[in-house]
């Protein structure tokens, strides 16, 4: 097996087949259930020691697909977004082991903080560059909270935040920009201070913080000028909305930031930062919508129009992340309702949960086009197959004619959804449709190399 497919060597040949074996079966199923992933009692049991397994860890997981979608990032612009999700089983929790107190002091749960790369340009999910999952201690009397402000960064929670960043720029060094991007949890003063010198840092402003001259951040751009209006495509909530679209004023300009007075604050970081602020304001919001208001910090420029538009752009994919959580919860795998009782398996189904939720979506954008090639997601042997599958898909009229550049991902993408039932009319295939039409290409690929007289590897598609 290759590196490409592999989601972690483990120590032994046959675990690393196993976990190759068991994200493809979360991919193809759509599910986190044991009993289903198996497809029998064999499969079901031969998950559970994979998962339960000491050698099975979430770091070699993790640091086996960063690597391999660092690599994928070389010589392109990367967006590394990050955000943190919780997965709490507050009132089915009584068989629990393992597991800590959930955000509100209330069940017990654990927490999932994973970095996706997404090509900047055009804006598709390239991979899982990093993640952190862990537990809070069983008992959490709010105390961690309250002393928040007194404790130094690697006595918190925040320093994932930093450490993201970090390992972001550690496995897509090789990218031609790297830009970290988060939401207002993820504004604090040491991920500014100590990101990586070739990454750029681009956070949603949480805190009104006091600047060198003595004025407030937030006060800032009303100074500035209006550097224009435009139109922005707003993420949609949640399953069911389509999104919106929010009409922005844009000013944007150099402030300096003072150094957190506080306690825990690090006196080695520097006392002021020069950085950028963007402001998009929607003047005139639609009926029974909140205005949009994003007021950005970052390291990137932003002297002009074009240059403001596109730090607000960048900021818009963070949409992606929360595409991940909702793959893999109630929208797509289900990992909240996994009956699965131990911290350590259920851990270790979180990272692969999220591997696969990211790979869903991956199919999910092949559908619509794009020019990345095919070789992003699967084996070159495998492409061979396709090419001999993909006439006997087309039918006489041109919308039954795959039209994308052959040996491209959207190409690709067409031929799997064809596999999966897609007539090419009506609406676009949705991942159960890619799914299934992936589980019949594997094995109609498999059956051509064989064939054809071709050795059959046993690695598989990265899909």
């Amino acid at each position: 097996m290759s590196q490409a497919e592999t989601i972690g060597a483990f120590g032994d040949q046959r675990r690393q087949d196993r976990g190759a074996w068991l994200l493809d079966r979360i991919v193809e199923t759509g599910s986190l259930v044991i009993r289903k992933i198996g497809g029998g009692r064999a499969g079901e049991m031969a998950a559970h020691r994979f998962l339960a397994s000491p050698e099975v860890t979430v770091g070699e997981i993790v640091e086996t697909v960063g690597a391999r979608a660092g690599g994928q990032c070389l010589g392109r612009r990367i967006v590394a977004v990050q955000d943190t999700s919780e997965i709490n089983f507050n009132g089915r929790d009584a068989a629990r082991r393992g597991l800590g107190a959930g955000a509100n002091g209330e069940g017990c749960g654990f927490f999932m903080h994973p970095v996706i790369a997404v090509d900047a340009d055009d804006e598709a999910v390239i991979g899982l560059l990093d993640a952190q999952i862990w537990t809070r201690p069983q008992k959490a009397d709010g105390t961690a909270c309250r002393q928040r402000r007194e404790r130094r960064l690697d006595d918190k929670e925040s320093a994932r935040w930093l450490n993201g960043a970090i390992a972001a720029g550690q496995r897509a060094a090789g990218a031609r920009q790297l830009i970290v991007v988060g939401d207002r949890e993820s504004d604090i003063y040491p991920l500014f201070a100590r990101h990586p010198p070739h990454v750029d840092v681009l956070v949603r402003a949480a805190q009104d913080r006091a600047l060198e001259d003595g004025g407030l951040l937030f006060q800032k751009p009303a100074a500035w000028p209006c550097l224009g209006s435009y139109d922005v495509q707003v993420a949609p909530r949640g399953l069911g909305d389509r999104g919106r679209i929010a009409k922005v004023s844009v000013r944007a300009g150099t402030v300096r930031i003072k150094r957190p007075a506080n306690k825990g604050a690090d006196r080695s970081d520097p006392a002021v930062l020069e950085l950028t602020m963007v402001e998009a304001r929607e003047e005139i919001p639609s009926p029974g919508q909140i205005p949009l208001l994003w007021r950005l910090v970052t390291t990137l420029p932003a002297e002009t129009l074009e240059q403001a538009a596109d730090i607000v752009r960048l900021y818009r994919l963070r949409w992606r992340i929360e595409q991940t959580f909702r793959a893999t919860k109630s929208d797509g795998l289900g990992l909240p309702d996994v009956q699965i009782q131990d911290a350590k398996r259920l851990l270790t189904l979180a990272a692969v949960a999220l591997v696969a939720a990211v790979r869903t979506i991956q199919l999910v954008d092949a559908r619509d086009g794009g020019a990345r090639p095919a070789t992003d997601v699967v084996d070159e042997e495998l492409l061979d197959a396709a090419e001999a599958i993909g006439p006997t898909l087309e039918g006489k009229t041109a919308r039954q004619k795959n039209p994308h550049r052959a040996r491209s991902l959207a190409w690709l993408a067409w031929i799997i959804a064809r596999l999966g039932g897609w007539n090419c009319y009506y609406k676009p295939p949705g991942p159960k449709t890619m799914r299934s039409g992936w589980d019949r290409f594997a094995a109609m690929a498999a059956g051509y190399l064989i064939a054809h007289g071709r050795p059959l590897s046993p690695r598989r598609p990265l899909l």
